[in-house]
């Protein structure tokens, strides 16, 4: 768009995408003198009622001098701003700057009165609030602080939308009408609100596209095979519940249907709306499918198609074009190169993805941005989820290829209020908005657990993906501190996931082992040690142990309050056979029915068909022909995407069943693909517990589930309620990987018990935040980037409370003694070249020079060793207590925002990586756990007879960092080092501040989806 010769530039960074409250998107851009004939079409199709309320009085149509003014802007002191869809505007809004006597003004006046006008047909979607939040952001960098606005009393939805925002504000009546004024800072309602709001648009942009009432499937072929008609194969056969299309230009004219679904030539061609549309057409025909959707209004887009950003940068380019044109009808995006989406609720049954058969029902939420680890995920899901009785399963999956719109983020928001999702797992490549997701995760894991496998970190081809300068370990630190369970390979993502989804959560660390094998025990007991939890020895109950010998084991250990867990090691009796395994099974879970508040997990050995009796155990549906009824759903083929010529791959042939049941009418396990890198076999099956007539509590967010019949899928049952399949109790067939999933278990209970109060962010009266503003305004104003001097960073620090011993530079050997005289013995003598700074096990340091001669006989030392004083750079500094070596460091990144460090100083801790790391602003309670969370924290406790520091004092200096950082984004990065700790107090011996013009917070702006 141009702008006219008396318009500041184009503000192009003001465009941007938004969700709407009811799930779809519009374009908020400036308005232009190019808008005029878009702006008279919008007031045309405006209501008389909407009209008198915008002008008081009725104001049928806009003369030409109205058009110019409200086309005409400076971008400064007169600014409008559009939502559109479909190209044509759907509501205005605009700000002119007025003085204290409210006529028209220019800076420094930081007042402008605003006015909304949103079409009828638009009312009630959220559009006035998303464009009130752009203009006051847009306002903000324009130097207006405060908005006035003039309303009719009888106009109460435009009241609601200035009331509802969350800003504080002025209100007065006079003439017969309401009065406005508010300021428009960001304040902690206004973000509470937006962010609130946020939630429920982008929660229900998701909905759409799981939850379609129609769904029409472009690309379908004439014949059997290729994508399109595979997909729409999978959406049949799962019982879809709503109205299904076919749809290919190559039908002919007296081609009425494909095997029974109705079919078209034309998306526009089809009676009644569309919500959700597959697309499965190569990508040279995708915009004219996205445009004649979005004229038929659909609602959401899930692109099968490759040939985009995954093939280099044309196809990013036609990636682009795609999302742009997608949303220019105001729809969601799933892909392109997308494996599909399942809803598995009994309501919907969609299963729009290559999968050939419908995931078992389940309470499991799953996400994967690949493909092939969806396929692996649903897959062991499937092997791991229950065998026969399939109570285990997926509630919903959403697989985003290369995730060009439609990201983790929006599933988590749609997961977060899901009634059908207890827990969620997630397959991240990597993390688009590090922010963000960690903020809505920290949410969602306080209802719900939470558990992520996270790529290396670098973004797969396809991605458009802001870049982290954080390690992988650090981010993953991060991703912790919001409680989300960390975990490395797909095979303990669902081990994690089937335990957190059967159990409750441990009350504590503390663990009993009972079993029959004595080296069994041991090894878990190992275990138990290397993760940290806390094992009672193990009871061996010897290999003559009979299933009550078991329960009676399992009953005591449950009932022992010393006991938070208990883990049962079983290897099968040789020769027994079935009828002993299902004994064992069912003795297991009636002793942990009883108890149901405290985890129970198995351990077994495969030498029969234990694995198989602990799933089939409880299994209260029809064995006989179980099959034929869909009972063992197969898994889904290998990965099949449509290529840019249209044309599937070929799913390969089923593998080999797992197992077989030990009851010989019982099916087949599901064919599995073949697992992903990194992944174990998971042949571990449940133990079902039994119904009980006491109410127990179900796991953490969870409604305890129904049992699952074949088609249709029934509902689960209530929450804390025991239904005809109560909880199962998952079987592991490795000590190490069931010790792993009870120990991410108990760090998350922790953490949600500690997430209610997660302490505050302390204020210290010696802080001169004002001071310190006024200091980096003056340093900035030497350039845009600078690390400061010794003494400006003894000054910033300081303002802070932070003190740094004092270091004066020795050129010389005189000028050393010079400075110890004036420091006073003992003094330290270092090199502070950047190759030898902080290496005291180079020899670069010498400590505690008690008069001259050892001082001039140490600098010889140096110098002979090092070279000439100019090149080696040694300083004198006072010699602090004696104590432990740290580090703190603050850096901003621009994706994650600011992240504080803390790590005992020298080599052995950055080779191991032993650091810590909190998001900032740090609360006490999170400085007191980064102290002890490092492996290296005993060396600050008194560790082998040594003095206890002073860990308090150490605590403090964190929160101070913390504060300065956050109080002041210019300081783009903080180092202390060493930061000795005494048993009394800290020396902060080395600092280093860095400045820069504070980076964007596009947490703290309007709504926006990422802008293509």
């Amino acid at each position: 768009m141009q702008s006219s010769p008396d318009q500041h530039e184009y503000p192009a960074h003001w465009e941007a995408d938004v969700v709407l409250r009811d799930g779809g998107t519009a374009r908020i851009r400036p308005i232009t003198a190019e808008d005029a004939d878009r702006l008279v079409s919008f007031y045309e199709q405006v209501s008389d009622e909407s009209k008198y309320y915008r002008f008081f009085a009725p104001y049928p149509r806009l003369s030409a001098k109205d058009v110019h003014r409200f086309t005409h802007h400076d971008f400064v002191d007169r600014v409008g701003l559009a939502a559109t869809v479909g190209g044509e505007f759907i509501a205005t809004v605009r700000y002119d700057r007025v003085g204290a006597d409210g006529m028209p003004a220019s800076g420094p006046s930081d007042e402008a009165e605003v006015a909304f006008l949103v079409q009828d047909a638009h009312q009630g979607r959220g559009v006035a609030s998303a464009l009130l939040e752009h203009i006051a952001a847009v306002a903000r960098e324009r130097g207006i602080r405060r908005f006035t606005a003039e309303v009719l009393p009888a106009n109460t939805k435009m009241i609601k939308v200035f009331t509802d925002a969350g800003y504080t504000q002025k209100r007065s009546f006079e003439d017969g009408v309401v009065h406005l004024e508010f300021g428009i800072e960001p304040t902690d309602r206004s973000l509470a609100v937006q962010r609130a709001r946020e939630q429920r648009a982008e929660a229900r942009s998701v909905r759409r596209l799981l939850a379609p009432g129609s769904v029409a499937v472009v690309g379908v072929g004439r014949t059997r095979g290729g994508v399109g008609r595979s997909v729409l194969d999978n959406i049949r056969d799962a019982g879809f519940t709503g109205r299904l299309h076919a749809v290919n230009r190559a039908f002919g004219e007296d081609r009425k249907d494909v095997d029974g679904v109705p079919a078209y030539r034309s998306v526009r061609d089809i009676d009644g709306p569309v919500d959700l549309a597959v697309v499965a057409v190569p990508a040279e025909h995708v915009p004219e499918v996205v445009a004649e959707c979005g004229e038929h209004g659909v609602q959401g887009l899930v692109v099968i198609s490759a040939g985009y950003a995954e093939s280099g940068p044309e196809g990013r380019e036609r990636q682009r074009a795609l999302v742009r044109h997608a949303r220019t009808y105001g729809m969601r995006l799933v892909g392109p190169n997308a494996f599909g989406i399942v809803n598995t609720s009994p309501e919907v049954r969609l299963n729009a993805s290559l999968a050939p058969e419908m995931p078992r029902p389940g309470r499991i939420g799953m996400f994967a941005q690949s493909g092939a680890i969806g396929i692996a995920l649903l897959s062991r899901l499937h092997r791991r989820g229950g065998g026969v009785t399939g109570v285990t399963g997926v509630s919903t999956f959403v697989s985003s290829g290369n995730r060009a719109d439609v990201s983790g983020n929006d599933v988590l928001q749609y997961w977060y209020d899901d009634p059908d999702t207890d827990v969620a797992l997630m397959y991240l490549e990597s993390i688009g908005n590090p922010r963000k997701f960690t903020r809505l995760a920290r949410r969602t894991a306080a209802a719900k657990p939470l558990v992520v496998v996270q790529g290396s970190g670098s973004a797969p081809q396809g991605h458009t993906v802001r870049a982290t300068r954080l390690p992988h370990a650090t981010v993953s630190a991060l991703l912790r501190q919001a409680g989300v369970i960390r975990v490395d390979t797909i095979t303990e993502l669902v081990d994690t996931g089937l335990l957190l989804a059967r159990q409750p959560l441990p009350p504590g660390p503390r663990v009993a082992i009972l079993g029959n094998s004595e080296s069994l025990g041991v090894l878990t007991y190992d275990r138990c040690l290397a993760e940290g939890l806390r094992p009672q020895p193990p009871r061996d109950l010897t290999t003559a142990a009979s299933a009550e010998d078991f329960r009676a084991a399992l009953s005591r250990a449950l009932a022992d309050d010393t006991a938070d867990a208990v883990v049962v090691t079983a290897i099968p009796a040789v020769g027994e056979g079935a009828a002993q395994d299902a004994a064992l099974a069912e003795a297991l879970r009636s002793a942990a029915a009883a108890v149901p508040t405290k985890p129970v997990l198995v351990v077994h050995v495969e030498l029969g068909g234990l694995a198989e009796a602990l799933s089939a155990a409880a299994s209260t549906g029809p064995q006989a022909g179980a099959a034929a009824q869909g009972e063992a759903t197969p898994a889904p083929a290998g990965p099949g995407s449509a290529s840019a010529s249209g044309q599937p791959a070929t799913p390969p042939a089923p593998a080999a069943p797992a197992f077989t049941s030990a009851q010989p009418s019982a099916p087949p396990a599901a064919p599995a693909p073949a697992p992903a890198p990194g992944s174990a076999p998971a042949s571990g099956q449940p133990v079902p517990a039994p119904p009980s007539t006491t109410p127990r509590p179900p796991a953490p967010g969870q409604t305890a589930p129904a049992p699952r019949q074949a088609a249709p899928a029934p509902t689960s049952a209530p929450a804390g309620t025991a239904g005809a399949c109560s909880r199962l109790i998952p079987a592991y067939p490795a000590a190490e990987r069931a010790v792993r999933a009870l120990a991410e278990a108990v760090r998350y209970g922790q953490w949600r018990r500690e997430a209610g109060d997660p302490g505050k962010v302390p204020e210290y009266d010696d802080i001169d935040e004002k001071g310190a503003a006024a200091l980096i305004n003056g340093l900035l104003a030497r350039g845009q980037g600078l690390t400061l001097g010794t003494e400006e960073t003894c000054e910033l620090l300081g303002r802070y409370g932070i003190h740094v011993r004092r270091a004066l530079p020795a050129p010389t050997p005189d000028a050393a003694a010079e400075a110890a005289r004036a420091l006073g013995y003992p003094v330290a003598l270092k090199a502070t070249a950047p190759h030898l700074r902080h290496r005291a096990d180079l020899g670069g340091v010498r400590l505690d020079l008690a008069d001259e001669e050892q001082l001039r006989r140490a600098y010889a030392e140096l110098t002979e060793l090092f070279g000439k004083p100019e090149e080696l750079r040694p300083v004198v500094q006072p010699m602090a207590p004696r104590g432990v070596d740290t580090l703190v460091r603050a850096v901003i990144d621009p994706a994650a925002g600011a992240v504080l460090s803390f790590g005992l100083a020298g080599a052995a801790s950055q080779l191991l990586d032993d650091m810590a790391h909190r998001l900032v602003p740090v609360t006490d309670r999170e400085a007191t756990s980064m102290i002890r969370s490092i492996r290296t924290a005993p060396l600050l406790f008194g560790w082998r007879g040594s003095a206890p520091v002073d860990t308090p004092a150490l605590e403090e200096l964190l929160l101070r960092v913390s504060r300065l950082v956050h109080d002041h984004p210019e300081v783009v990065a903080v180092t202390l080092e060493p930061v000795v700790v005494a048993p009394r107090g800290v020396s902060v011996l080395g600092a280093a501040v860095r400045l820069a013009p504070a980076p964007a917070r596009d947490d703290l702006g309007p709504r926006t989806l990422p802008l293509y």
